[in-house]
């Protein structure tokens, strides 16, 4: 069986399939076919045995080598580096998720990086949040992190980070791309150092010192009220990286919070370890457990297997990005006196823009991908976001890293509960009653891989033309009218009374995703039911 075959066994019966893992790993170090490197919304992923492959991850992180070492102009300013010489000084950083094979494509990730004389730091386990913080505290040129975030079992992933620790731009990985496409055309055989010589650092203890720098979360004021008011924190870890680090950042004992799928499951149970309302209800019924009454302050996360994406819920009501990313932009506007802009991606529900107005604060919208928010999340930022989020989990703030961060959320989380002396839900609802309520939702629909390609895109931009600003749009029984058209990443029709539905190919996945707010939870659902039909059509 090819490594196709052999997933979709083990993903049918993960229970008792588990063995054949050997025969995952065999293939990943002995498959030598090429594969087609595309940095999507974030990193390169791949199916672990069929294209993301030893021979296929050497290439790669022998095309960031020649691509430095081209000394472009645009290459070393996108990369932060004057020279390739610097690059060599200055060291990379790299390390994985919890996956299978992590260490070992890491190990196959130095050895090409040290034969040309790279200085080397290996992180073991980290979150990508914890490389993003890394980078700036140790001063290197960049980190390699092999995840492939929140996708399931079966994928790999290589997620690049330049010297600023933000997303890789595409002035970085476009070159990487075509010099990585152009080895593997060649059938290369990459040079490697076989040495386990390398420096082995601890990403928990600098993520933690560049939070006391930066100072945007209050951790004293943290731990001083989880030590005496003993809140109810059930946290989901989807068997990732995340595991054991809240704790050790706020220098509190371990089993301070409800820990869940904190041990090692490189399967994750056969789920897709994704952040959903799905995968959070083991957390929400550990917190049900040790909550008597639903005035007892506490709160429900998960967090992805890489960090960086995380989802609330509490006794109450689920609390997904769409809410708790302007809950956050409220908290730090009002609470803790943050000025700047709103950065959100184009999916997200326009809960924020209301208070945003409200507030007299600028919204800024981008493309889907936590690397849009860069330009402002910059220390120097001419426009700075007080808060960057996006529906699909990710979140951060002014003064804190340019990747999108869990750690940071559950900890800005326990800090509205230690300032506001209320539950979230509470908060949200306090919101609610000032700037009206919202109802966004999200779904997808899969394609099989070999039917997912740049064709895609094009059917998606063809299907926009159909549609122009002022036509009556019937959607179902709903009869809207179409008030503005945005195509800066897929499909997103906005009606006039500013409810919306949006399709768009996905970066990372063989999905075409579907994004959707109306103005009640009966039109939200039927907005989403009528824009899959929609879709179906479209792919067919």
């Amino acid at each position: 069986m090819n490594a196709s075959e052999l997933w979709k066994e083990i993903l049918n019966n993960p229970a008792t399939k588990k063995n054949l893992l050997k025969d995952i790993e065999k293939l990943a170090k002995e498959n030598n076919n090429p594969a087609e490197i595309h940095f999507g919304t974030s990193g390169w992923r791949g199916e672990i045995g069929s294209d993301f492959t030893m021979h296929n991850v050497r290439i790669l992180a022998h095309a960031i080598i020649e691509a430095v070492k081209s000394e472009d102009k645009s290459i070393l300013k996108a990369i932060g580096v004057n020279s390739f010489n610097e690059f060599k000084k200055r060291g990379v950083i790299v390390g994985h998720d919890t996956r299978i094979l992590g260490r070992e494509f890491a190990y196959e990730i130095i050895g090409v990086i040290q034969s040309e004389g790279v200085k080397c730091y290996y992180a073991g386990e980290a979150t990508t949040p914890e490389f993003s913080a890394g980078i700036v505290e140790l001063g290197v040129a960049a980190s390699i992190n092999l995840t492939p975030s929140h996708n399931p079992p079966n994928y790999g992933g290589f997620k690049l980070n330049p010297s600023d620790g933000g997303p890789a731009p595409e002035e970085l990985t476009k070159p990487i791309e075509t010099i990585a496409n152009e080895l593997m055309k060649k059938e290369t055989k990459i040079k490697i150092a076989h040495t386990e010589i390398v420096e082995h650092i601890n990403l928990t203890d600098l993520y933690t010192a560049f939070l006391k720098k930066r100072n945007v979360i209050d951790l004293e004021k943290i731990t001083k009220f989880i030590e005496r008011y003993k809140p109810s924190i059930a946290i989901d870890h989807m068997y990732g990286t995340s595991r054991g680090k809240l704790a050790k950042i706020l220098s509190l004992k371990p089993g301070t919070f409800i820990c869940l799928r904190k041990d090692d499951d490189p399967l994750f149970e056969g789920l897709s370890p994704e952040p959903s309302q799905a995968n959070l209800n083991l957390a929400l019924s550990k917190l049900r457990e040790q909550s008597s009454s639903k005035d007892i302050l506490g709160f429900a996360a998960i967090i992805d297997p890489d960090g960086d994406r995380v989802r609330f819920a509490d006794l109450k009501r689920q609390i997904p990005m769409n809410y708790f990313g302007a809950m956050a932009f409220h908290f730090l506007y009002t609470h803790k006196n943050m000025r700047g802009v709103v950065a959100k991606s184009v999916g997200t529900s326009n809960f924020v823009n209301a208070i945003a107005s409200e507030l007299g604060v600028d919204i800024v919208e981008t493309k889907v991908g936590f690397k849009h928010f860069r330009p402002y999340l910059l220390p120097n930022a001419r426009t700075k976001a007080i808060v960057a989020f996006e529906e699909s989990d990710g979140i951060s703030a002014q003064r804190h890293v340019l990747e999108k961060d869990a750690i940071f959320g559950v900890l800005l989380a326990i800090e509205m509960l230690a300032t506001l002396n209320k539950n979230l839900s509470d908060y949200l609802e306090e919101i609610e009653s000032l700037y009206g309520t919202y109802f966004p939702d999200r779904t997808g629909i899969e394609l099989p891989r070999e039917k997912f390609g740049p064709h895609i895109k094009k059917k998606v931009q063809e299907f926009a033309k159909k549609f122009k600003t002022g036509d009556n749009f019937e959607i179902g029984t709903l009869k809207k009218s179409i008030s503005d058209i945005i195509t800066i990443d897929g499909l997103k029709i906005v009606f006039k009374d500013n409810s919306w539905i949006m399709i768009r190919p996905s970066g990372t996945e063989p999905k075409i995703r579907i994004y959707v707010e109306g103005k009640s939870e009966e039109e939200k659902n039927i907005l989403i039911k009528e824009t899959k039909q929609l879709v179906i059509q479209l792919c067919q």
